[in-house]
């Protein structure tokens, strides 16, 4: 198992690679908000690990397996991120404490939180319960619904 900070590393640099097309250690300094000279012990970590390619005052290029776990870093974060914007998070709180989440959960509940995830975003109707949830977190009182009570009789 992958430490948190190599996979954060890994992480950071795919993302600044898919928002500029390349990543630099300037880059990922400030991303990380962490000093250069410790972003070059790391490349030389991930370099030595075979996640990485790295010359001085080169760019920084994912190797496939360096590229495979960030990805899936990536995948974990962006559901984990999208799951607590679905429950009212603010986004930037959200993304916040997906980048704690994302290293702690069992790969099983990913795959759930995942599925949950996918199921509310592709429901042909805004479900229901979502719109009850948002009125609950506002007012901390649940929706009086109208139901159709028959008395049965045993």
């Amino acid at each position: 198992m992958l430490s948190r900070k190599v996979e954060d590393y890994l992480e950071a640099i795919l993302n600044i690679i898919n928002e500029h097309g390349y990543a630099r250690v300037k880059n990922v300094s400030i991303f990380l908000n962490v000093k250069p000279p410790s972003v070059v012990e790391m490349l030389k970590k991930l370099n030595h690990m075979g996640f990485v390619e790295h010359k001085k005052y080169e760019n920084i290029i994912l190797t496939p397996k360096g590229y495979e776990i960030a990805i899936g870093v990536k995948d974990k974060h962006d559901t984990i991120k999208a799951f607590l914007e679905i429950i009212k998070v603010p986004g930037r709180i959200a993304d916040k404490d997906a980048c704690i989440i994302e290293h702690e959960l069992n790969p099983i509940t990913i795959t759930q939180v995942k599925s949950l995830v996918e199921f509310v975003k592709t429901s042909s109707h805004h479900p229901e319960w979502l719109k009850h949830f948002e009125i609950f977190c506002d007012t901390r009182k649940h929706v009086c619904e109208k139901r159709n009570h028959k008395n049965h009789a045993p």
